[in-house]
């Protein structure tokens, strides 16, 4: 093993966070003073996008810095090849104890593991490299479900309705069910428990730690507890943006009727727009506050953690990022969840704190150029001294918080989703394509965003003239060639990174060559 390392890396993911969704970015109404002041010391990325959704292969993305097209872990249960390295793995080789609170949706390759140990967590497993110190599955988050019992829960047998609000809370009949809290207390929830659970292992080490901090929220369930549920008023936030209907919405691609037909995914059928009736626009005007308020109760954890840092002194030695997996429809374009080709599920948040003197210069400051969540790990891997691997697809962020920008950086976003179902073939058979044809890619510009589908027609929009995407141009004549441009360099992006780990060496008589 290396020498031990003596600098401290903090990299906090909180799950479903639109990039849209701090204050310090102009929102109308979320308020994030914490995650502020935190951008006030550190480098906002603006523009930053996750390459990927759900959340499986999007936290696969950002853990081995490989685009989607490569590391092929396609939709959560889908297994990651063991053959990629990972973020986890490289620190292990510098000498880190790379520990983590909460988890990383990885769905373990079955060819290098035994069954029991694939299975166990379903796709809920660990990313190999990191040693868990609070595991907290989604599906059933058991040291959680310990803490509330322990302090005097009575939790119901279905652990899972824990989340359940209230009955009969005072005003939840006018405001929809995300308002009625459900029946612990913010001080007891997970972002609680998880952070507590954070500042009481940074409390017994010394220099040289990585954390990877994963917060569920503001993920679903939408319910907060009090007073989180509250701090919002369902009237005062933006409404979603959307056609006037359904239908409407629906005309501009086969692949957005079949999501909308089915809506999906995991949602419960009292938030379906096509179940609920009059009551749709109330909900959805609640849940988007709720949401909001989950984000609050976040900020304020944070706000915690980073004191504790700064008591103990390890704040002038860490580096702190702060990002999401991706982002969130919260309605928009009548969807929920994180799919498609929408901006609003893919636009994330990220801001960088290198305590480095050479950042001084960069503190408060926000730069727009496109960043994408591969760049993470090799970020993290140059700070500490390390170059990234071959695999990996994204480029190191820390010139931009030295105060230059790297030549040739890319003036465009790439983001793709995978929409197969290996055990579910109905959008296939509604759309009559076979499950390897069920996948879209986006390339995206100042001015232009184009979709391709593997098997459906494409999508092309003019941002400049149409920012919420309503008018489809691919048919239109007069926008034939910017058509065949993006076209061109989707292709070309996708030519460029294909997989290239063993692409860099030559076999000769004298040896292997590397050319890095």
């Amino acid at each position: 093993m290396a020498q031990q390392a003596s600098r401290n890396v903090l990299l906090i993911t909180a799950d479903q966070w639109r990039g849209d969704s701090l204050s310090c970015l102009g929102h109308p109404c979320v308020k994030t003073p914490n995650l502020d002041a935190l951008a006030a010391e550190s480098l906002l990325f603006s523009s930053h996008y996750s390459v990927c959704a759900p959340c499986g292969p999007a936290r696969a993305s950002l853990l081995t810095g490989m685009y989607l097209q490569n590391h092929r872990s396609v939709r959560n249960g889908t297994p990651l090849d063991a053959r990629h390295s990972n973020l986890a793995l490289e620190l292990r080789e510098a000498g880190y104890d790379p520990v983590l609170f909460g988890y990383t949706d990885t769905s373990l390759d079955p060819c290098h593991h035994a069954p029991d140990e694939v299975t166990r967590h379903g796709y809920e497993n660990v990313l190999p490299g990191f040693r868990p110190e609070i595991l907290l599955p989604e599906s059933n988050p058991e040291a959680w479900y310990d803490f509330l019992e322990a302090n005097g829960y009575e939790l119901p047998a279905d652990r899972y309705q824990i989340y359940d609000p209230v009955p009969d809370y005072p005003g939840a009949e006018q405001r929809g069910r995300c308002f009625a809290p459900p029946l612990y207390a913010a001080e007891h929830s997970q972002t609680a428990f998880l952070t507590q659970g954070v500042l009481d292992y940074l409390s017994r080490q010394r220099e040289g730690w990585f954390v990877h901090l994963s917060y569920l929220r503001p993920h679903p369930p939408f319910c907060a507890p009090e007073p989180y549920n509250t701090l919002y008023d369902p009237e005062a936030v933006p409404p979603p943006r959307r056609a006037a209907t359904i239908a409407e919405q629906a005309a501009q691609h086969p692949w957005l009727a079949a999501a909308l037909s089915a809506q999906g995914d995991w949602f419960d059928p009292w938030l379906q727009p096509l179940g609920n009736g009059v009551d749709y626009d109330r909900d959805v005007r609640q849940m988007r506050a709720t949401y909001y308020g989950l984000i609050s109760k976040v900020d304020h954890y944070l706000g915690l953690l980073i004191a504790a840092l700064k008591e103990s002194g390890a704040y002038d030695n860490t580096l702190i990022i702060f990002t999401s997996d991706h982002g969130e429809m919260l309605g928009d374009r009548w969807l929920l969840g994180k799919r498609g080709y929408f901006d609003e599920g893919y636009h994330i948040p990220l801001m960088l704190r290198d305590p480095d003197a050479a950042a001084d210069g960069s503190r408060g400051r926000q730069v727009d150029v496109f960043t994408e969540s591969v760049d993470i790990k090799p970020t993290i891997l140059q700070w500490l001294g390390r170059g990234a691997p071959r695999q990996c697809d994204g480029a190191s962020l820390l010139p931009f918080c030295h105060g230059r920008s790297p030549s040739g950086w890319r003036d465009e976003v790439h983001w793709e989703y995978d929409f197969r179902e290996v055990d579910d073939p109905s959008l296939e058979q509604e759309l009559s394509i076979p499950m390897d044809h069920c996948a879209l890619n986006v390339i995206r510009d100042r001015r232009f965003k184009y979709v391709h589908f593997a098997a459906l027609p494409p999508l092309l929009f003019d941002l400049e003239s149409d920012p919420d995407e309503t008018r489809n141009l691919a048919e239109d004549p007069g926008y034939a060639a910017p058509r065949m441009e993006m076209m061109g360099r989707l292709l070309s992006w996708r030519m460029a990174n294909d997989e290239r780990t063993l692409t860099g060496l030559k076999v000769t008589k004298e040896g292997v060559r590397e050319r890095r």
